[in-house]
C-alpha cells in the first residue's frame, strides 16, 4: 500500500489544483482552487479554449461577472471528476469588504445552482481577515458553506469557529517558509521537521483545540512543501495537496502512523475574540500578519492578470 492510499485511511484527500485533467489519477474526494491556480491553468494550451469560450459566451457582461463565470466553469469541470466538493474563491481584492464578499459569494453559488449543482457541493473560499470571517458568518446563515483561507494565526481559527464556518485552511508551508527565512543560517532542517515543523505545530494546535471543545468546523491542512509535513498531519480532517506531492505520496511505500486524532494534548482553555481583540492578536503575530498580507497581495496580482486576459479576449 502506497503512502497516498495510507493517507486516505486517516484523512480526506483534496487536490489543490485548477488542472482538472490531472484529478482522476489521484481520486481525491474534493478539490480546491485559488486565483493563482486558475491563472496557471488558463495559460496552458489544454485550458485556453475553455477560457475563450466562456468569455465569448458572456462578452457583454461586466468584467466581474465574466470572471465569476470562468471560476464556476472550472468548478463545474472539477465536479465532473471529484465526488465531493470544490472550493471557489472570492476575489482577494474584496478581503476587507464584508458586504461585497457576501454578495460575491451569493452570486457564485447562484451560478452553480443555475448549472444544476447543489450548494452542498461548493465551498466559497474567503480570506480569513476579520471582514472575511464576518462575511462567512452571514453566508453560512444562508446555507452557503465557506472555506476560510490564508489562515496563519490561532486567533483566525478561533474566530472562524465562532462564526461557525464549515472549513478552515491553515497554511502549513507558508508558516514553515517564514520561520525558515527568519532564522536564516540558524535554521536546522532536520530538527524542525515532521512534528517539530512550525507549520505542522500550528495546525496540530488548532485541530486539538477544535476537538477538545467539540467545534464542528473542519480543519484542512494546506500549502505543503514536502511529504513529511503531510504525513505529520495524517488524521487531520482534510488535507489539500498539490499534484506533484500527490505523485510523491503515490510513488512511496514508506510506512507512517496516524499523527492526529488520538492524544489531543494538554487542555486548552476556550477563547473568544471581539473585533478589537482579534485585530490585536493578529497584529501581535508577526508571521501571520506578514503572510496574510503577502497572500492577499499575491492573489490580487494574479486576479488582475486574469482580468487582463479576459479583457483582451473580450476586445478581440
Amino acid at each position: 500500500m502506497n503512502q497516498l492510499q495510507l493517507l486516505k485511511q486517516h484523512s480526506t484527500v483534496v487536490a489543490d489544483t485548477g488542472d482538472f485533467l490531472q484529478l482522476a489519477r489521484f481520486a481525491p474526494q474534493d478539490a480546491t482552487t485559488n486565483p493563482s491556480l486558475i491563472l496557471k491553468a488558463v495559460l496552458q494550451p489544454d485550458y485556453a479554449p475553455l477560457l475563450e469560450s466562456t468569455v465569448a459566451a458572456h462578452k457583454n457582461a461586466s468584467l466581474d461577472d465574466i470572471v465569476d463565470q470562468v471560476l464556476v466553469r472550472f468548478g463545474l469541470e472539477i465536479l465532473k471528476v471529484v465526488p465531493g466538493r470544490v472550493s471557489t474563491e472570492v476575489d482577494a481584492r474584496l478581503s476587507f469588504d464584508r458586504d461585497a464578499t457576501v454578495a460575491r459569494g451569493r452570486r457564485l453559488i447562484a451560478l452553480y445552482e443555475q448549472a444544476g449543482i447543489g450548494r452542498e457541493r461548493v465551498l466559497i473560499k474567503v480570506a480569513a481577515t476579520w471582514e472575511g470571517i464576518q462575511a462567512a458568518r452571514e453566508l453560512e446563515k444562508d446555507g452557503i458553506f465557506c472555506n476560510l483561507t490564508l489562515l496563519f494565526a490561532f486567533c483566525q481559527a478561533v474566530a472562524c469557529a465562532d462564526a461557525k464556518v464549515r472549513l478552515i485552511s491553515p497554511f502549513v508551508g507558508r508558516i514553515y517558509d517564514w520561520h525558515k527565512k527568519s532564522l536564516g543560517a540558524a535554521w536546522d532542517e532536520a530538527a524542525r521537521s515532521l512534528s517539530n515543523d512550525p507549520g505542522v505545530q500550528s495546525v496540530t494546535r488548532i485541530f486539538n483545540y477544535y476537538k477538545q471543545h467539540g467545534i464542528a468546523t473542519q480543519v484542512m491542512g494546506a500549502s505543503f512543501r514536502n511529504v513529511g509535513q503531510i504525513t505529520a498531519l495524517s488524521g487531520c480532517d482534510l488535507l489539500t495537496i498539490s499534484p506533484d506531492l500527490l505523485a510523491k505520496l503515490e510513488a512511496s511505500d514508506a510506512p507512517f502512523e496516524r499523527a492526529l486524532g488520538g492524544d489531543l494534548g494538554a487542555a486548552q482553555p476556550a477563547i473568544a475574540y471581539d473585533e478589537a481583540a482579534f485585530r490585536y492578536a493578529l497584529n501581535d503575530d508577526a508571521m501571520a500578519t506578514e503572510k496574510l498580507a503577502e497572500g492577499i497581495r499575491g492573489f490580487a496580482v494574479d486576479a488582475g492578470k486574469l482580468d487582463a486576459m479576459i479583457e483582451k479576449l473580450r476586445n478581440q
